[in-house]
This record gives C-alpha cells, structure tokens and sequence, in this order.
C-alpha cells in the first residue's frame, strides 16, 4: 500500500520471511540475467559480433543496475532490525524511511528497465537480421522494448503518471509477455538445434 507507509510497514514485519525470499529471488534473477546476456551474445554472435556483444552489455548494465537497487531492500531489513542505534527515530520517522527505501527500490528499478528495453530493441534487431530464427520474433521483441522504453520514461517526466498507471502497464506487460515469452518458448522448442551456435558452446 503505497499511500500508507504504515499499513506497508507492517504488512512486510508480518510477512518478513516473505520479504527476505523475494530479496533472494531477486538476487538469483541478476545471477541468470548475466547468464543469459551471455547465452544470447553466443546465439546472436553469427548475425554481428558487434551489436551482439553490445546487446550483451546493455542487459548486464541492467542486471548491475537491478542489483544496486537491491540495496535499498536490505536497508528496509536494517531498519526492521530493531538496532539500538534506531531507537532515537520515532515510529513514523522509521516508517518514512522505510517507504523512501522501497521508493528508491522502484526508481532504481525503473533506470534499469530503460537499458533492459534498448537491450530488447537491439536483440530484436539481430533476430530480424538472422536467418535462423523466425522474423516475426524480432519484430514482437522491437514492440515490447518500446513498451518499456515508454513507461519508463513516463513514469519520469509525468508528474500525474499514476493517473495513468494502469494504460503504461497494459503497454508493457501485454506486449512484453507476448515478445518475450514467444522467444523464449522458440529458445527452449528449436533454439539447441541452430547448429551455428551448438558448435560455439
């Protein structure tokens, strides 16, 4: 509930255990971002090199961003540790802090999604350039990137965005899955029998 830091608060001391998976889960997503930056510059190596290794780093800029954030969420542990040195903040000072820190989580989240979608942009390319895998794919991922790349920045620039909040959603979660999951089911279906890329593993 983020228009009550109160309710939030508590929500997330009844849920620690919870709290903590997600933190986890959170940090094994980076780990397999990094893997999978490399598992699609060794697909997509045969179409260019170059741009291949640069959609590389703009989904590990991304996955070094996310994880920064993740700092944020380990400073909302701290301050639900009770430390005596907290003792001299107030409930609703702690509260307060506590919400700036999830904040801050998003925000740095957010800047992450923006290289997360050029990431998108440039893998799209290179799969619309290939001529192993379908076409159709490059073009949904382009979409979805874009989608990102939207929301992204009108969460930035529109101090009204959560007027809005809603409509940007639908523009990225809808073609995002619909991108994303259709190569990723492509990946798992086809994707170990390009033979240009079994012989490079």
């Amino acid at each position: 509930m983020p228009e009550d830091a109160a309710a939030t608060v508590n929500n997330i001391m009844a849920n620690e255990l919870q709290f903590r998976l997600g933190i986890l889960g959170f940090i094994i997503m980076v780990i397999f971002d990094v893997v999978v930056a490399w598992a699609l510059y060794v697909l997509l190596k045969p179409v260019n090199r170059s741009i291949s290794l640069l959609a590389a780093w703009f989904r590990l800029v991304n996955a070094t961003i996310f994880g920064i954030a993740l700092y944020n969420l380990f400073s909302v542990l701290q301050l639900l540790g009770g430390a005596n040195y907290l003792k001299v903040f107030e409930t609703g000072q702690l509260q307060a802090q506590m919400m700036l820190f999830l904040n801050a989580f998003n925000a740095t989240w957010l800047i992450g999604l923006i290289f997360f979608g050029i990431h998108l942009f440039i893998l799209g390319y290179l799969i619309f350039k290939s001529d192993y895998i379908p076409g159709i794919l490059g073009f949904l991922l382009i979409v979805a990137s874009l989608g990102y790349l939207i929301d992204s920045f009108a969460n930035f620039l529109l101090p009204n965005y959560t007027d809005y909040e809603t409509i940007f959603m639908l523009i990225v979660v809808v073609p995002g899955i619909i991108g994303e999951l259709s190569f990723t089911l492509w990946l798992l279906l086809k994707g170990a029998k390009i033979p240009e890329v079994a012989e490079q593993i």
